[in-house]
């Protein structure tokens, strides 16, 4: 099975940049819909309702087929496509960003604006938290006490998270395997433990990787 990991906005950021006296402030947040998208737009300009402009775009969908932008008075094509750019550049999936603009007085001209609010969305981006989906299975690993060092030196070099353990008269280690990784991984137990591992298979599940804590999307 195919298990390419999709980049996806997991917690949504701002940053803020200077240019010429002009502030950049962009506003980062997950959407699903064109209706999440709109209301977080309708939510940012209500909040910098003093600004001179807040421009914006998003994309959602499983192929980015969902794709807006707007200049809000800004030059044709020197903010809301530009903003777009770096997101689609980035390859994050179900993001819509703002970049509000206080005006400082001089102007930057297209290539600076264009400039300015790309530099904003990547400032954004650095202060979110972009994961990586994945396809994996929940894999049920029964086994003795005397296997446990060689199932956990197997898990950690593939780089396999555990969910959950129980010790009783037996071990049951249950892990989160990658679809791409669940025959070797089996396979490596199997010989590792002289074949005295025994496993269960469970369902299909979403999950990402963050700060060092699995997440069950």
């Amino acid at each position: 099975m195919e298990n390419t990991p999709v980049k996806i906005l997991y917690r949504g950021g701002s940053g803020e940049i200077v240019e010429k006296k002009s502030r950049f402030i962009a506003t980062l947040e997950k959407i699903e819909t064109e209706e999440e998208a709109l209301a977080f737009i309708a939510r940012i300009k209500k909040q910098y309702w003093d600004a001179r402009h807040n421009c914006y775009a998003f994309v959602a969908g499983t192929n980015q087929e969902l794709q807006r932008c707007s200049d809000d008075g800004e030059p044709n094509g020197t903010a809301g496509r530009p903003m777009l750019d770096v997101l689609l550049r980035e390859d994050v999936h179900n993001m819509a960003v703002v970049v509000t603009r206080y005006f400082g007085g001089t102007l930057l001209g297209t290539g600076g604006l264009v400039r300015a609010y790309q530099k904003a969305v990547r400032e954004g981006l650095k202060n979110s938290l972009v994961i990586e989906k994945k396809q994996g299975r929940f894999l049920t690993i029964d086994t003795d006490y005397n296997s446990v060092g060689k199932i956990q030196y197997i898990l950690a070099q593939q780089q396999i998270m555990t969910v959950d353990s129980a010790y009783t008269d037996k071990v049951e280690i249950k892990v989160m395997a990658p679809v791409e990784k669940l025959e070797s991984l089996q396979e490596a137990i199997t010989e590792g433990t002289n074949g005295t591992a025994r496993f269960q298979v469970g369902e299909l599940a979403e999950f990402a990787v963050a700060e060092g804590q699995m997440l069950l999307l």
